[in-house]
């Protein structure tokens, strides 16, 4: 399955297309909001403003990539929450007016498939419409979703992509739980931090992908696999399986971008993954960039074809350089230690 173009909107300046500053923007405390670009010619004023936040930076994302593409057969969405803010404000609605007369605007905002209705509604597409809300696996799940379209052969070219944003209700019930960090770090410090908790951070992220590649140089996703409540010593031989079945041996991965981010706890996991890869492959990271949320893999896929591409990313994201560019880069990435998984990307060879 190759990627034909693809849309970020994140915490970091990488609307339209790469990132557009050679240092991470510093984001302060545990929230990193995303930089909203201008919706000015990507949604009608009209629309926009009855729109939420996940909604809005979705529908920027996909229409950046559908309005050229009238023909894609498809669209495919992972998200966790959705625009679960606008959901909060309808069921407080509820109460203030008594169960009474209300405004239907966050009720269709309010559940998880508003994105992709949204989508399919402003061009006119009348393709597969589905949405994945699986937590943590949320998007690893929309793109085994577009890998079985694909292989049905009912399908040439999809929308696959994914929407968080920070909602207050659950940032107040995860930072009781101790997801978040309560001491102040910056993006800078976040993961030489190696204290309890994390960052909580949002974004979008849209990708076309197609069947075949149309066009020389493109990205390739050769594979993707997730586990749920493994033991280290399970991850590892679940690892061993995935590289096995896609004939690669450790060696082979060129380059490995892992999810730290900044969690004592969490971090164990993605030490012990590094372990297990010779001291050759480049390191890369991504969450003290975008922030911990379900669905921060998808930031990590886009910035995984940015490097494949040849494209700089901020030196902040690389812990360890090789002598080569890589070719073939392997994500790992576990949200709270319950969901993991691996999605492996490459490269055409020179």
């Amino acid at each position: 399955m190759y990627i034909k173009e693809s849309i970020c909107i994140s915490p970091q300046e990488t609307f339209p297309s790469r990132f557009a500053t050679e240092t991470l923007i510093e984001h302060q405390g545990n929230k990193y909001f995303a930089v909203e670009p201008s919706y000015e010619g990507l949604i009608p004023m009209g629309a926009l403003r009855r729109m939420g936040k996940a909604v809005r930076m979705g529908v920027a994302a996909g229409t950046s990539l559908l309005r050229n593409e009238p023909d894609t057969d498809g669209i495919i969405i992972g998200t966790a929450n959705g625009g679960l803010e606008d959901c909060i404000k309808f069921l407080n609605q509820i109460v203030d007016y008594n169960e009474g007369t209300l405004t239907p605007t966050n009720f269709v905002q309010s559940t998880p498939n508003a994105l992709a209705g949204q989508l399919a509604l402003i061009h006119k597409n009348h393709g597969y419409n589905i949405t994945h809300s699986h937590g943590g696996l949320s998007f690893e799940n929309a793109v085994i979703d577009a890998f079985l379209q694909f292989e049905q052969q009912e399908t040439r070219q999809l929308l696959v992509g994914s929407i968080e944003e920070i909602s207050e209700y659950n940032y107040a019930i995860d930072l009781k739980s101790g997801l978040y960090k309560e001491e102040m770090t910056t993006s800078k410090t976040l993961l030489s931090s190696n204290t309890k908790g994390t960052v909580c951070g949002e974004g979008a992220a849209m990708f076309l992908f197609e069947k075949e590649s149309s066009r020389q140089g493109q990205i390739r996703i050769a594979d993707l696999s997730h586990t749920s409540y493994a033991r280290p010593e399970r991850l590892h031989q679940h690892l061993n399986r995935f590289l096995e079945r896609n004939g690669l041996n450790f060696s082979d991965i060129e380059g490995l971008i892992l999810g730290y981010n900044g969690d004592e706890k969490a971090n164990a996991w993605y030490d012990g993954v590094k372990s297990a890869f010779p001291e050759t492959v480049a390191l890369y990271t991504f969450k003290n960039a975008c922030g911990e949320y379900p669905t921060a893999s998808s930031f990590a896929v886009w910035m995984a074809q940015q490097i494949l591409q040849g494209n700089p990313i901020p030196d902040e994201l690389v812990l360890r350089k090789s002598g080569i560019s890589p070719r073939k880069i392997l994500i790992y990435n576990h949200y709270r230690g319950i969901q993991h998984s691996f999605i492996l990307l490459d490269a055409p060879s020179r």
